[in-house]
């Protein structure tokens, strides 16, 4: 009979238990990795409110549409062209039938891309639209 190796009663105790450091090693880098992407996901369209007076909207429940700098229009957070975002907005209203529409407008953003955008609002039929803003204390 052939002594030792790593079969049979050889050497090498065997162990019935679970590793428990390697376990929890693994668990700490995945945990380490959800802190550091949860953030990254919660990311939504990068947009500079302008600061007002008056008591700034929260959009809650509806659709948000969102006008960053250079000019790019954003449902919810689905980037579209204007001429998508024209052709297709009163589709999207009347597919999700939403509580209220908000519009989200970088203060750096050009006037007339925002006027586009409200005008293709109201010809979907929409008549009130919540301008988000933020409020002036934070800047005090």
């Amino acid at each position: 009979m052939a002594k030792g190796g790593l079969r049979g009663h050889g050497e090498l105790p065997l162990e019935g238990g679970i590793n428990v450091t390697s376990l929890v090693d693994v668990a700490f880098v995945l945990l380490i990795i959800f802190m550091i992407t949860a953030p990254i996901m919660q990311g939504g369209v990068d947009v500079q409110l302008p600061r007002a007076e008056a008591r700034p909207l929260q959009p809650k429940e509806g659709l948000v549409i969102s006008v960053d700098r250079e000019g790019r229009i954003y449902v919810d957070e689905s980037p579209l062209s204007y001429e998508d975002f024209r052709a297709t907005f009163a589709a999207i209203v009347r597919r999700r039938n939403p509580s209220g529409v908000y519009l989200r407008a970088d203060e750096r953003a050009m006037y007339g891309q925002v006027v586009r955008v409200l005008a293709v609002i109201q010809a979907a039929g929409i008549n009130e639209v919540g301008l988000v803003a933020e409020s002036e204390e934070i800047v005090r």
